[in-house]
């Protein structure tokens, strides 16, 4: 089983906060976070490592 390290966030222009995935890897998690960047939306997106 893997381990999910770390988690991906998105804060909407509501300020409502909310996970979106887990990852394994930070890179994978920013991977994913520039990816949902590019896609032009408002949402302010970061990556946290799980504790």
């Amino acid at each position: 089983m893997t381990e999910h390290r770390f988690s991906l966030w998105r804060q909407d222009d509501n300020g409502i906060r909310a996970r979106v995935a887990d990852y394994p890897t930070r890179q994978a998690a920013e991977k994913a976070r520039t990816h949902y960047e590019s896609l032009g939306h408002k949402q302010l997106y970061w990556v946290e490592e799980n504790r």
